[in-house]
């Protein structure tokens, strides 16, 4: 990982980060531009070559960076003790939020592992040790007692998730497409609220059934 570029003002780093982990998502690394990220992060292409000695360095440096973030900021502070699946995705949500408002687009890093055109890249990505998917643990062990009695849990737990995946990705377009300089962190969590309440009422029985 580049030394120059975690020794970089906070402000211009996370600006060179997020304009490279953008491009990288969008267009993939082979057909990510250079001049793309120089020029949404601010800076000249030359400058951002002087911390970063290609394209390759500049790509693993973003997801060296990116894969260490969530590792820490989101798996190792998920807990999984509290068996009811929309508490689990409740948490998960607020820990990607905390994410989002400083890197709007670090819930698609995942797709930093694509397949390029360049055999060495692949090699690299291959043996990097790499964090599960977000959804692999979040419906390990969860408490089925609650669900309303004739309900085929595995068919639940796949409606649960599709229509987690469907909120998710209007969440991030709202988020993507307001004008606003941050996240109304506020707002999203009454929607949380309001959207589990939902599928609580959906799936669970209640105390008078």
């Amino acid at each position: 990982m580049s030394a120059k570029l975690l020794n970089l003002e906070p402000g211009r780093r996370d600006a060179i980060l997020n304009a490279a982990l953008k491009e990288f998502i969008l267009e993939g690394y082979d057909k990510a531009s250079t001049n793309v990220i120089a020029k949404e992060a601010g800076i000249s292409k030359a400058l951002m070559f002087h911390y970063v000695s290609s394209k390759q360095e500049l790509f693993f440096w973003v997801y060296d960076y990116f894969d260490d973030l969530m590792k820490r900021e989101y798996f190792e502070r998920m807990d999984y003790e509290d068996k009811d699946i929309f508490n689990r995705l409740r948490q998960s949500y607020t820990l990607q939020i905390g994410l989002l408002e400083k890197y709007p687009w670090i819930t698609e890093f995942h797709k930093l592992s694509q397949i390029t055109r360049s055999d060495e890249i692949n090699k690299e990505i291959s043996n990097r040790k790499q964090n599960p998917d977000c959804y692999s643990n979040l419906f390990e062990g969860i408490d089925t007692a609650r669900f309303r009695d004739g309900l085929n849990i595995e068919v639940c737990k796949l409606f649960i998730l599709w229509v987690n995946i469907g909120f998710t990705n209007q969440l991030l377009e709202e988020i993507r497409s307001s004008e606003a300089d941050s996240v109304d962190s506020n707002d999203i969590h009454k929607k949380l609220d309001r959207y589990f309440n939902e599928l609580r009422n959906v799936f669970y029985t209640t105390n008078d059934e």
